[in-house]
């Protein structure tokens, strides 16, 4: 990409990506994350898809969302300074949940630092888990 091609950084490094449909907007906002946030997003990316292959995918409030055709959407993820924050519409109702609780009863987060999930077969779990759950609508 090239300078005047990227897109604007907001805080915490997270890319300014027009809300849009499909494959090539999430590409977009990997690529234009800067440093370790982009290589997590890729591997991120990577292991939702392998694990859910038909996943639908979009960017949303400068966000990459996964979700299930007419389910609604089950995953997203947001940069921050130190961390990407991995948001679970429905992540209360995973076993076991992930870490982090939300002021929304429903969501559940995971924090994933530059070296990706700590452990990568329990997010593996969890994104199944999600992907079969009715998710968020909107």
């Amino acid at each position: 990409m090239s300078e005047q091609a990227r897109p604007k950084l907001l805080a915490g490094g997270n890319p300014q990506i027009g809300k849009a449909h499909g494959d090539a907007p999430v590409q977009a906002w990997i690529a234009a994350a800067p440093g370790w946030r982009g290589d997590v997003g890729r591997r991120l990316d990577a292991l939702i898809t392998q694990t859910v292959p038909g996943a639908a995918k979009a960017v949303k409030w400068n966000s990459p969302f996964y979700g299930m055709e007419g389910r609604g959407w089950f995953l997203s993820f947001h940069a921050f300074d130190n961390y990407l924050k991995v948001l679970f519409f429905n992540g209360a109702a995973l076993d076991p949940p992930p870490p982090v609780a939300s002021k929304q009863k429903k969501v559940r987060y995971l924090h994933v630092g530059p070296e990706g999930p700590a452990d990568e077969a329990q997010f593996v779990e969890w994104v199944r888990q999600a992907s079969r759950l009715d998710g968020e609508k909107m």
